[in-house]
C-alpha cells in the first residue's frame, strides 16, 4: 500500500499499521460514486443529483449504521467477492459526509433558486474536494474535522 493511501486511511480516522489493499478500495468506493454524481450534477445542472447525494450522505452521517453506499459495497462488492464488509465510519469520515451533504444541499437549493452564481461557486468547492479525495487521497472534510476538534479543546 502506498504512503499516501495509508495516510488516507488515518486521516479517515481508522486506526492500525497495516490494511489489506481491499481496505483501501472500499473506502474509496464511495467517494468515487459521489465524485460521479458530482459530475453528473455539474454537466447537468440540476438540483436533483444534489438533492439526492445531500440526501444520501446526510442520513450516512444522522445513521452511520445505515449508510447506503456501505450497504450497497456490503452487498454488491464484499459479499460477491468474499471480502470484509465495511463497518462503521469513524467520527473524521462522517464529519466529511455531513459537509459534503450540506455542501451538495446548498448547490441543490442554489440551484432551485436559479442562484446561479452561488450553485456554481459551491459546485466548485464540492467538485475539488471530490477530486483530491479520488486523485490525491486526501480528505478536507476529515482536515477539517481534526482542526476544529483542536480548536474546541
Amino acid at each position: 500500500m502506498r504512503d499516501s493511501q495509508m495516510r488516507f486511511i488515518h486521516q479517515l480516522g481508522f486506526t492500525g499499521t497495516e490494511f489489506p489493499e481491499s481496505f483501501y478500495s472500499a473506502q474509496m468506493f464511495q467517494p468515487r460514486i459521489v465524485a460521479s454524481v458530482v459530475a453528473l450534477g455539474v454537466l447537468l445542472q440540476s438540483p436533483w443529483p444534489f438533492a439526492a447525494l445531500s440526501g444520501a450522505l446526510l442520513w450516512s452521517t444522522w445513521f452511520p449504521s445505515r449508510n447506503p453506499f456501505d450497504a450497497l459495497y456490503n452487498h454488491v462488492v464484499a459479499s460477491r467477492r468474499g471480502l470484509p464488509r465495511l463497518a462503521l465510519a469513524p467520527a473524521p469520515r462522517r464529519f466529511a459526509q455531513g459537509m459534503a451533504g450540506t455542501v451538495a444541499l446548498v448547490i441543490a437549493v442554489a440551484l432551485l433558486t436559479e442562484s446561479t452564481v452561488v450553485a456554481w461557486i459551491f459546485e466548485a468547492l464540492l467538485g475539488v474536494a471530490s477530486l483530491a479525495v479520488v486523485f490525491k487521497d486526501s480528505c478536507a472534510g476529515a482536515d477539517a474535522y481534526y482542526l476544529l476538534r483542536s480548536v474546541l479543546k
